[in-house]
């Protein structure tokens, strides 16, 4: 029997090379000069530091033109407010999320069943596996996951089984 899985994996390889291009790009700017902008990053977040809180927002704005160059959806993202820093500096926190959610994976499962093909849609952990009898309807069952708005998640579809 056909089946999929219904995944929302972030590429850890082109957020380095972002966080890369965006560090250099915060040392050459002269609007950054000497307001110690600073990009670090731990396992699954980036913490943003900078003197001023605008200059924290345009470090932000720099890091999200990079991801974007990379294709790296900025839907993986999440922004922590500006928090105060030791010695008069401002940092945000951003975290990149990864998986589906239940309540997503919930949502993903009603959008299949709604459809009225012959699909069935079971979750397994931060995933979704979609299977059914014909692989047009796997096919027609991707195009509405992509088109859907009410799941705000970036998607992948892996594993492609007949």
């Amino acid at each position: 029997m056909p089946s999929f899985d219904v995944v929302s994996k972030v590429d850890w390889a082109e957020i380095g090379n972002a966080l890369d291009q965006a560090r250099r790009e915060l040392a050459q700017r002269f609007d950054f000069k000497g307001t110690g902008a600073t990009l670090d990053r731990t396992d699954q977040a980036v913490t943003l530091l900078a003197n001023a809180d605008d200059r924290v927002d345009a470090a932000l704005d720099v890091l999200k033109e990079k991801l974007v160059r990379r294709k790296v959806s900025l839907k993986h993202l999440e922004v922590g407010d500006i928090q105060p820093a030791p010695r008069g500096c401002s940092k945000r926190l951003l975290t990149f999320k990864e998986g589906i959610d239940q309540d997503h994976a919930r949502a993903i499962v009603k959008l299949v069943k709604q459809t009225g093909l012959k699909l069935q849609a079971a979750i397994q952990g931060d995933a979704v596996r979609v299977s059914g009898k014909k692989r047009d309807d796997l096919q027609v069952i991707m195009q509405k996951l992509k088109t859907a708005t009410d799941i705000d998640l970036d998607l992948q579809f892996v594993n492609l089984r007949d």
